[in-house]
């Protein structure tokens, strides 16, 4: 199973909590991250792109870097981990990107590629002035499958004269090409995001839900095992969850148990409220999904997996036998201390990855 690390580019990671550890990003934690995950054997590390926070007492995600400028950082300080940057598709055109994917891609070497998100909250581009209205919701997997198409024509010829619905490209040029195909991740849930990650990407984020389920992922990764085998492509299903580890279950329970008694639920309405803009109330969407688990009212963005080392491991083991599962990437409370102890006490006993290689 590949491991990956869904580094805290944002202020205080993924808990959404006044109690849990704080702190705001910068270069310099990040590339601790990631130099961390690279010694740890680790294959990816990916960062998001937020553009506005969800506020409350805990200022969750007010604090953000920007993602392509960090990876191309990371790539400068790192050797041998891929390395991820998310494109928000509505504030850059689409040869935009790809020129920045391929200068990334100058500098990791071919280790670098591109995370498209289609945009669910609306605030972050309303404050531009750039929120094309809630018929983007209906539309939005089309003006993304544009947008792919684009990059992709430009990365392997130099040259796009696509024509669309959402973009007219007239001899438009791009030279040099990347040093190496520059994959494409994306985090869809619904049946129809589904199926446009199944003929545009290589990899597609299926969200874990729940605290201690590892499995409840089936269906969302059955789903694009199905879609992938209808377009005869290859899509690998890669699952996020967070970790909570200590040396016992209990004394894991108890960190978790203190993070949500701190919950930040001003900032959780917030987004829900942000999601409540979307009129098509997918009900395979992330607020849904929540509601479903019953997490709705828990300061975390998906699923939890607490426990000792021990048992960390062994649910991890049984999210990699999940058919379709190719691999995973983690979050944790405390990046430092989480990415320590996963790759000192939890890898070890991993069934799933006891039988790669290590990095020098």
């Amino acid at each position: 199973m590949q491991l990956g690390v869904f580094i805290p580019i944002g202020n205080n990671g993924w808990l959404i909590s006044t109690t849990s550890p704080q702190y705001k990003p910068s270069f310099d934690l990040n590339a601790e991250v990631v130099r961390k995950a690279e010694a740890f054997g680790f294959d990816f590390a990916l960062s998001m792109i937020k553009l506005h926070g969800f506020g409350g007492p805990s200022q969750f995600w007010d604090y953000n870097l920007e993602s392509f400028t960090l990876m191309a950082g990371l790539a400068a300080v790192t050797k041998r981990i891929q390395l991820f940057a998310t494109c928000a598709v509505l504030t850059m055109p689409p040869p935009l990107t790809a020129r920045m994917a391929v200068t990334v891609d100058s500098i990791s070497h071919g280790r670098f590629g591109v995370n498209i998100i289609s945009g669910w909250q609306r605030r972050e581009y309303a404050q531009m002035g750039i929120w094309p209205g809630s018929t983007h919701y209906n539309r939005r997997y089309d003006y993304c499958s544009e947008y792919v198409t684009i990059m992709k024509e430009l990365w392997e010829t130099g040259h796009s004269d696509f024509k669309g619905d959402f973009f007219q490209m007239d001899d438009c040029r791009l030279l040099p090409m990347p040093t190496a195909k520059i994959p494409i991740i994306c985090a869809a849930q619904s049946d129809a995001g589904t199926r446009y990650a199944a003929r545009h990407a290589d990899y597609n984020f299926c969200s874990s839900f729940g605290v201690n389920t590892p499995t409840a992922v089936t269906d969302s990764v059955a789903r694009l095992v199905k879609a992938t085998a209808e377009t005869g492509r290859s899509c690998g299903a890669l699952v996020s969850t967070m970790v909570i580890a200590d040396e016992t279950d209990a004394a894991a329970m108890a960190k978790w148990r203190h993070y949500v008694a701190g919950t930040d639920h001003e900032a959780l309405a917030w987004r829900e409220s942000q999601a409540e803009d979307d009129p098509t109330r997918d009900p395979l969407a992330g607020p849904n999904k929540r509601k479903t688990f019953k997490m709705q009212d828990l300061p975390t963005q998906g699923g939890v997996l607490v426990g000792s080392y021990a048992a960390i491991a062994a649910m991890l083991d049984e999210l990699a036998d999940v058919p379709g599962v190719q691999g995973v990437m983690l979050t944790f409370d405390d990046f430092l201390i989480g990415m320590e102890q996963f790759g000192t006490r939890i890898q070890p006993l991993m069934r799933s990855r006891n039988n790669l290689r290590r990095a020098a």
